[in-house]
């Protein structure tokens, strides 16, 4: 890799990308404080079920489910900026570079991103619609079709006039130090931002492969100590831990470090969560990361269980194409590992609206309107950093 020795903002990188029909992610991990970023100077994005481990470095965005429409997308990792320096990878195709560089130069003014290439087909899930599939799905939960499922809905508003993708970004990290900050832009498919609490998949530099059970939900308290917690959220949390235990029992893992389930607070929200850890050091499972991937996701936390019924239940009532919310994206490879986030509390960035996205967890305890609260709730992490703007 070379180092160009000019120094440049995130900003410039950004805008760079955009004017030069470039995929660019970026992002921040939790508990950090170094924005990071990637551009693909290539202009295939397309990719089949992630390798982790034979993966070059670069940033996966993958949907909640792939169709023709919403595929396995990654974008390859030939420039990137770990916050001071902008660096180039051995293989970055030299003519491409040379051009990207050249735009670099010329200090793009605009505060613009790739536009989704489906605007006009996009529909939004009504209040009605979301408590009408909320009461079915009880229904289908007492008569035992199901154990849980989730259902999400998102709601169009307009963007304010004076708004920018990085200023945006760099509230979020302000805002959810705690969370996977993430700004993804690809020419063709569109640009989606969020501020995720989730870890779907992650080996870190040591070495130890990490997931993690997180469901329940609600509003924060000052003092996560007093934190009350209903029996519908700790069954439903439940239901995720046994979910990713019997992942494990299907590849024969049995050597994994348990932590939880403890209060955690993300954003204006609190949700239980459990750990789980395993040194690839002492457990020789070199595939762990991709062989886990592929079982986990999508999770009951995103989906529900059994996952084939909360499945095709969602596809049948849920009323709008979720897109890339409730997949997954993260950096593989880096200097840091491999970090792979679910993608909630986000938004998909349109020419002068975005769209918001939100689920809750379906028991056969739920109350319908208390559920759409719930969603409401979750939109207010992307609401509160719209309304910076003004």
């Amino acid at each position: 890799m070379g180092t160009d020795t000019r120094v440049y903002t995130l900003q410039d990188i950004f805008r760079a990308a955009i004017a030069g029909q470039k995929a660019v992610a970026v992002w921040r991990l939790p508990n950090t404080d170094t924005v990071q970023a990637c551009v693909q100077l290539g202009k295939q994005f397309t990719t089949g079920q992630p390798q982790l481990e034979t993966s070059p470095f670069g940033f996966f965005f993958c949907p909640f489910q792939t169709s023709r429409q919403n595929q396995n997308l990654f974008i390859k990792g030939d420039l990137y900026f770990d916050g001071d320096d902008l660096v180039t990878a051995a293989d970055a195709p030299a003519q491409q570079l040379d051009s990207f560089l050249k735009l670099l130069q010329q200090e793009q003014q605009n505060d613009s991103w790739h536009p989704s290439a489906d605007d006009e087909n996009h529909t939004c899930q009504t209040e009605q619609g979301f408590i009408d599939a909320v009461t079915k799905a009880v229904a289908a939960i007492q008569a035992e079709e199901m154990e849980k499922v989730v259902l999400s809905r998102n709601n169009r508003i307009q963007l304010p006039d004076q708004f920018s993708p990085i200023a945006a970004l760099k509230s979020m990290a302000a805002a959810y130090p705690r969370a996977f900050i993430s700004l993804v832009s690809i020419p063709g498919v569109g640009t989606w931002m969020g501020a995720s609490p989730e870890i779907l998949v992650s080996i870190n530099e040591q070495q130890v492969f990490h997931t993690m059970a997180l469901a329940g939900t609600q509003t924060a308290v000052e003092n996560v100590a007093d934190a009350i917690w209903r029996q519908k959220e700790i069954e439903e949390q439940a239901m995720v831990e046994r979910y990713i235990l019997s992942c494990f029992k299907k590849l024969r893992l049995r050597d994994y470090n348990e932590v939880g389930p403890r209060t955690v607070i993300a954003g204006n929200l609190m949700h239980l969560r459990t750990d789980f850890k395993v040194n690839l050091r002492d457990v020789h499972f070199p595939t762990l990361g991709t062989d886990m991937l592929e079982l986990l996701h999508p999770t009951s936390a995103v989906c529900g269980l059994p996952k084939e019924p909360a499945l095709q239940f969602i596809l049948a009532h849920e009323g709008y194409n979720r897109s890339y919310y409730s997949g997954y994206l993260g950096p593989v490879n880096g200097s840091n590992g491999t970090h792979l986030y679910v993608n909630l509390r986000c938004m998909e960035l349109l020419e002068h609206e975005a769209i918001l996205y939100a689920g809750a967890g379906i028991t056969e305890a739920s109350d319908p309107q208390k559920e759409w609260q719930e969603t409401q709730h979750k939109m207010q992490t992307m609401r509160e950093i719209l309304s910076i703007f003004g």
